[in-house]
């Protein structure tokens, strides 16, 4: 894997049914967003892209919020959302693109995407004829 692909990978999470997710405030500061609230209007946009494209937002971005400990030792909770790998590559495809690691994000989704593309034409390609007719 990549050196630049690895950080991504790294920080999934699996549900407790074992989808895997990403914690939208983790992957932030990984595309090089220092400010939520502008990581927020990526965010809407790649949910917007999900919607223009007939898939359930709410199965890609899940809401949620989690605890965090202040440097008083205090608790705040913060919001969040999970983020499928279908979320995650909207959002790198709605990043700044002036982002070297936008970038990067977008290399490794496109490498991703056509590596799947040519199993699943190899898979193809080892289906008898009779198979082959029902696609």
């Amino acid at each position: 894997m990549n050196e630049h692909h690895q950080p991504f990978e790294e920080i999934r999470h699996y549900g407790t049914e074992g989808q895997e997710f990403w914690s939208a405030r983790e992957l932030a500061p990984l595309l090089d967003y220092r400010d939520w609230r502008n990581f927020q209007k990526v965010l809407a946009r790649a949910t917007q892209a999900c919607e223009a494209s007939n898939q359930a937002a709410s199965d890609h971005f899940v809401e949620t919020t989690k605890m965090v400990v202040l440097g008083s030792g205090a608790q705040r909770e913060l919001e969040d959302v999970h983020l499928s790998r279908y979320a995650c590559y909207l959002v790198v495809q709605n990043g700044d693109p002036a982002k070297p690691v936008i970038a990067a994000g977008q290399t490794y989704f496109a490498i991703q995407t056509r590596r799947q593309e040519l199993a699943d034409d190899e898979a193809f390609r080892q289906l008898r004829e009779d198979e082959k007719r029902l696609f």
